[in-house]
């Protein structure tokens, strides 16, 4: 069976497991509608976000879809270099992403190419999502728009 190898693959393929679980805390001030209506809305990083949803919906998810970064370098913003809506910093590049492969990968994070970064940033989100998903359940994921 084909495997996709890549440099830092090792050092990730089972970092999922070592994120620790979090408690999610609610802040009523930043809540809206009817407590208690199963709707949440959870701020941090998304890895760790996962990890702490991971207890409650684990193995009952039927559809996940997911749109992550691409790192294209077009980050929507304006003349002033402001972001322009509701636009995530399309950048695997960001001073968080470079921390943690630097501390999880080592030091041949700096020599990563940008496919081997995505992956590397990409794989134990994939795994944790596979975690939430039902028998019959899919993951789709959005292709890079050029």
């Amino acid at each position: 069976m084909p495997t996709l190898n890549w440099l830092g693959k090792d050092a990730v393929v089972n970092h999922h497991l070592k994120v620790p679980f979090r408690l999610l805390k609610d802040v009523p001030e930043l809540g809206c509608g009817d407590p208690g209506s199963g709707n949440l809305i959870v701020q941090g990083d998304n890895l760790e976000a996962l990890k702490a949803l991971l207890p409650y919906y684990a193995g009952q998810v039927k559809c996940i879809y997911i749109d992550p970064p691409y790192n294209t370098g077009q980050d929507e913003r304006d003349e002033e270099g402001k972001r322009r809506g509701w636009i995530y910093n399309d950048n695997v590049n960001s001073p968080e992403i470079r921390e943690w492969l630097g501390r999880v990968v080592g030091a041949e994070a700096e020599d990563l190419s940008r496919h081997d970064k995505w992956l590397c940033m990409m794989y134990p989100r994939l795994s944790l999502l596979y975690r939430f998903l039902r028998d019959d359940g899919v993951i789709f994921e959005s292709p890079p728009v050029s």
